[in-house]
């Protein structure tokens, strides 16, 4: 136990020195931008580290293994404002199925925004006609318990995007595991996102956006109604250099939750803040209801809002 614990933090260890390489990072370069838009305002609270994490209906989209921790039946409904009028919407629903073992999750998520302006290089201030742009995803994600420890869950995303009058359509597949530790409530994270084909709106098609994520969650500390959580993750993108984000959840009474978190080594990215209620609406169902504020430095900032219901 003591070895698994000590790899989990050499691992993390190592994403300082890899941000310290000079690599070429391919910015632009990679397509379906839109699957890196994570939903869930608890994650973005907490910096989105999240991989270690991922016990909620939103899961489907951080790290499918998670689902293994949703009890019963859960619904997740999550809403972002992004810069430039853009808008993200989620919805996840988990349930457990009695002939199959462990759980399943059915979720969409579509990009939004406002008819754009058509300029040309000769008509720079329009030329009277308009265009919509947008994309959609479709998931399938299921999880399972191998040992009392150890669960893997994957997400199969059927994809649509569309800018003006073309439109594309693929499918990438997710990948994920957590392992938990035993000691102060540690649990190791692994997901590999956006695995799959290509995008080509005009014959030169670009590559999926893929991720590689490793995250450690541990309990801070507990004393009473008080109780905190710490998170701590390294991302290893496709198309840019190496990064690293790290979270914060204070819980009291398991009534009230306040969250912080930073992303470190992003183009935008910076502190986030939120908080949360949970409701116990009846016996066996609560409701929880989370708000976070992301900083994106120059593009503005960002807000989620999310709603969800377990029973």
């Amino acid at each position: 136990m003591k070895r698994i614990a000590l790899f989990s933090l050499i691992v993390l260890g190592l994403a300082p020195a890899s941000q310290a390489s000079d690599i070429f990072e391919k910015v632009g370069t990679f397509g379906a931008q839109f699957l890196k838009i994570g939903p869930s305002a608890r994650a973005a609270g907490m910096g989105h580290s999240f991989t270690a994490i991922a016990d909620d209906a939103s899961a489907a989209y951080w790290n499918p293994a998670g689902l293994v921790d949703v009890g019963g039946t859960s619904v997740h409904l999550d809403h972002v404002e992004w810069p430039a009028d853009i808008k993200l919407d989620y919805a996840a629903y988990s349930f457990r199925p009695s002939w199959l073992p462990g759980v399943i999750n059915l979720n969409a998520r579509g990009l939004t925004m406002d008819p754009q302006v058509e300029r040309t290089i000769y008509l720079p201030d329009g030329t009277g006609r308009h265009f919509d742009a947008g994309d959609m995803a479709f998931g399938f994600s299921y999880a399972q318990f191998f040992t009392d420890r150890f669960s893997t869950g994957f997400s199969v995303n059927l994809l649509h995007m569309g800018l003006a009058e073309k439109s594309v359509n693929t499918v990438s597949l997710d990948f994920g595991l957590i392992y938990r530790i035993g000691i102060r409530g540690m649990r190791l994270g692994m997901v590999v996102q956006n695995m799959g084909g290509e995008v080509d709106f005009d014959s030169r098609p670009s590559k999926m956006p893929m991720l590689f994520k490793v995250g450690l969650a541990f309990d801070a500390f507990e004393s009473g109604p008080h109780s905190m959580i710490g998170a701590v993750e390294f991302t290893h993108p496709s198309d840019n250099r190496e990064r690293s984000n790290v979270g914060v959840e204070y819980s009291f009474n398991r009534f009230l939750y306040l969250r912080s978190g930073y992303n470190m080594a992003y183009d935008a990215n910076g502190y986030t803040y939120g908080f949360g209620v949970e409701v116990n609406t009846s016996d066996n169902s609560k409701m929880f209801v989370d708000y976070a504020f992301e900083d994106l430095s120059y593009m503005g900032s960002a807000h989620r809002f999310s709603l969800s219901f377990s029973y």
